[in-house]
């Protein structure tokens, strides 16, 4: 019988889950994806079963391992990453949820959000958390369920029902309820741990005063614990023997942070998905934003914590989808880069992606979706051109933005996400920053953080820099534009943007 010697990630998304098989090598042995339904009760309210997303799990790790082809007593390791935000709460008797998890897409207490700010709450909110008050965040989904739920509330001052993100239900159901804990990542965004926080044996760092303003008893709240510790062992979890140590978390951006091998301060890494998601590593300095971006826990290992500032762009890859679903530019998103290509430049024209707002560091809901500069001699492939421009020049802005709160140039840019797959954007994208784009040979960069953080907990790694020889490029993309021409673009760029 073979050592164990592969990692099982479990990459727990809004729309899916997906299950990945890795070696030391990150070698991809097998990798599977189970969708899940969508529940929309209400406009602005969005909601999970947990029996879903736990089924979808299941189905996923039972399908991955039978494409691998390997003995599952060969995992090391499971590791997790998941959709931040996104709560609920169950029993702690039988593990049943008291109701659908609200995902963090959901809205239903923006008023509740609105009163606290309008109290004055929010100011000690980021001084606290580096986050604002927004709806997107765990607490008010919490009380909000506590709230609606017939003697919800009361179970919970009683000791009677557990929280958590996604991690932690997914812990609590992979160790057949023997373990309730999370990690500073995924605390980080509930607006309840403090980013001075530590997690460790015996500690207990959630902020009591957040907690009673925001109506989450303290009692409901998971344990907290290093991104590498252990968390349990596998128990009747469909397709795998009992006994696989858990050991290594983090929320989704982050892990994709550290499946870059962003370790040291400086470093950022763009995920382009349906929006894009900056994150930069700012060390173990906690680096507040003069631009609206967020501060929040990197990861925790040991007992050193590393930092990071979060912006996001809400149209990437949902630009090319418009194009493609309403207009009628082409069939499959992959063709927007060769109608691009056809032509040398926009023809002049800007195409700010503010279709759902603009975000950091711009933060205007009102904004929209504006294409300037048409002419007569416009055509299809220059409005897909504008539409590349475009999802580059949002995130130049956040990138320059993060620079500008770390007081330091940005040194290079590591890119992943569906789109980063387009070979034309990523040129654009070098050559608006003046930096260097590294694009790994995975682009799964979220499942990749999990794999690593597990890794290391369970020994197949050493530490960080073993972690880092094993990233692998596939291609750089280095500066080459004109500059005058680049100018050119920015300054249309900002008159386009305060027209949106």
């Amino acid at each position: 019988m073979s050592d164990p010697d592969l990692i099982l990630a479990i990459d727990q998304g809004t729309t899916g889950s997906t299950a990945l098989i890795l070696d030391r090598e990150l070698v991809v042995l097998a990798r599977a994806n189970r969708e899940f339904a969508q529940h929309f009760p209400q406009p602005g309210w969005v909601e999970h079963d947990p029996e879903d997303i736990w089924k979808s799990v299941g189905d996923a790790i039972i399908e991955a391992l039978g494409r691998a082809n390997v003995e599952a007593t060969r995992i090391a390791a499971v590791g997790i990453t998941n959709q931040r935000e996104t709560s609920l709460l169950w029993r702690r008797r039988d593990g049943k949820p008291i109701h659908r998890a609200l995902v963090w897409q959901d809205r239903r207490t923006a008023d509740t959000c609105k009163a606290l700010r309008e109290a004055g709450h929010e100011a000690l909110i980021k001084q606290r958390t580096g986050l604002v008050l927004d709806p997107y965040f765990s607490a008010t989904k919490l009380a909000w369920a506590l709230d609606h739920v017939e003697g919800a509330r009361a179970d919970a001052e009683a000791g009677k029902l557990a929280a958590g993100t996604i991690d932690t239900y997914l812990v609590w159901r992979m160790t057949g309820g023997a373990v309730h804990a999370t990690e500073p990542s995924n605390a980080s965004r509930t607006l309840l741990w403090p980013l001075k926080g530590k997690a460790g044996e015996g500690r207990s760092d959630w902020d009591l005063q957040l907690c009673e303003l925001l109506r989450v008893p303290p009692a409901v709240l998971p344990e907290v614990r290093p991104c590498t510790a252990a968390f349990g062992s596998t128990k009747s979890v469909p397709g795998l023997p009992d006994g696989i140590p858990i050991h290594g978390i983090a929320g989704d951006q982050q892990a994709a942070l550290f499946g870059q091998a962003c370790f040291t301060r400086g470093q950022a890494k763009c995920t382009y998905g349906t929006g894009a998601f900056v994150m930069l590593n700012t060390g173990s300095e906690i680096v507040g934003s003069d631009h609206g971006l967020l501060t929040t826990v990197g990861w925790q290992i040991g007992d050193d914590t590393t930092y990071c500032l979060e912006g996001s762009a809400f149209m990437a890859g949902a630009v090319v989808q418009w194009l493609r679903d309403g207009l009628g530019f082409f069939k499959s998103s992959s063709e927007v880069e060769e109608l691009a290509r056809s032509v040398n430049d926009a023809g002049g024209v800007i195409m700010v992606p503010a279709h759902a707002g603009l975000g950091a560091p711009h933060w205007r809901p009102e904004a929209r979706g504006l294409i300037r500069g048409l002419s007569r001699g416009t055509n299809r492939a220059h409005l897909a051109r504008a539409a590349l421009e475009g999802i580059a020049l949002e995130v130049t802005d956040l990138l320059e933005a993060m620079a500008e709160d770390l007081g330091a140039p940005l040194q290079g840019l590591r890119v992943d996400g569906g789109a980063a797959a387009n070979d034309l954007l990523m040129q654009i994208q070098s050559d608006l920053l003046g930096v260097t784009l590294a694009r790994p040979t995975i682009l799964e960069s979220t499942a990749l953080g999990a794999t690593f953080l597990a890794g290391l907990g369970v020994g197949l790694w050493p530490n960080k820099e073993a972690v880092a020889a094993t990233w692998k490029q596939d291609r750089q993309f280095v500066p080459k534009a004109d500059p005058a021409t680049l100018a050119q673009l920015r300054a249309a760029w900002k008159v386009a943007v305060d027209c949106a």
